[in-house]
């Protein structure tokens, strides 16, 4: 059975294909603008065969309903889209409405789980917003937090705050937290304030769980980050496709 899995996210499709139980490379694209057509020979064009579409989706209504065309058009097969609950794929959520748990987060920290078991585990997805969830050893999660990403931050001070658009032209230089020139002030500023939550984060879970957590860093903006976060941690990818790969 060869099965497609997706995950939309805000700014990025991310999809990969199980196939014979593996599965395989992630793939990903920016999905602004796209229609039906683009979904069709971008995402499902690349899964010729393909028996079964699952799917996690946080871009909305008029995003999954384009995908469901793509689906049909290009392959006749209906996706089916993952919804929060309670329980699912050997985790419980906290949440005092698990419906409004986005289902990103949720199929991260299935994947988390999976990937890690019988660990403590704390998720950090590092993308347009920055999610942290924190998922004990029981596959209990425990809540977590959401910030905006390092893009979003610099994209509102440049758009929120009068004349700093005007100083930050031209092309960012620096390293380090004190930069100098203020394109690089804005950019370097959002990422080790982003860095900085992850490593308070980490140490309230450790405060919470009694235990310190396996770090799990997944998310398009996370390569940006990474070499700034003190806690010791680990690169995944597609851990929402890992997720999704473990509901199968």
């Amino acid at each position: 059975m060869s099965i497609l899995l997706i995950d939309i996210g805000n700014t990025r499709v991310k999809w990969a294909r199980v196939a014979n139980g593996q599965l395989t490379k992630q793939r990903a694209a920016v999905h602004k603008g796209w229609l039906a057509a683009e979904f069709a020979g971008q995402v499902i064009g690349h899964a010729r065969g393909i028996e079964r579409v699952i799917v996690a989706s946080v871009a909305g209504a008029q995003v999954d309903r384009r995908l469901v065309a793509a689906a049909r058009s290009a392959s006749g097969v209906v996706p089916q889209f993952v919804v929060s609950v309670r329980r699912l794929g050997g985790v419980t959520t906290a949440y005092a409405e698990p419906w409004r748990l986005g289902v990103d987060r949720l199929v991260a920290v299935i994947g988390a789980h999976a990937l890690v078991p019988r660990r403590a585990v704390c998720v950090v997805d590092v993308g347009t917003a920055m999610t942290i969830d924190v998922v004990d050893a029981r596959g209990r999660h425990m809540g977590g937090a959401i910030i905006p990403g390092p893009g979003l931050m610099v994209e509102s001070l440049l758009r929120d705050t009068s004349g700093i658009l005007k100083r930050s032209a031209g092309r960012s230089a620096g390293r380090g937290l004190f930069a100098r020139n203020t394109r690089a002030a804005i950019e370097l500023g959002s990422r080790y304030a982003v860095a900085a939550v992850v490593d308070r984060a980490v140490r309230e879970a450790r405060l919470v769980l009694g235990v310190s957590p396996r770090v799990l860093l997944t998310g398009g903006a996370a390569p940006a980050i990474a070499a700034l976060i003190r806690s010791a941690h680990s690169n995944v990818p597609d851990l929402v496709l890992r997720g999704l790969a473990a509901l199968i």
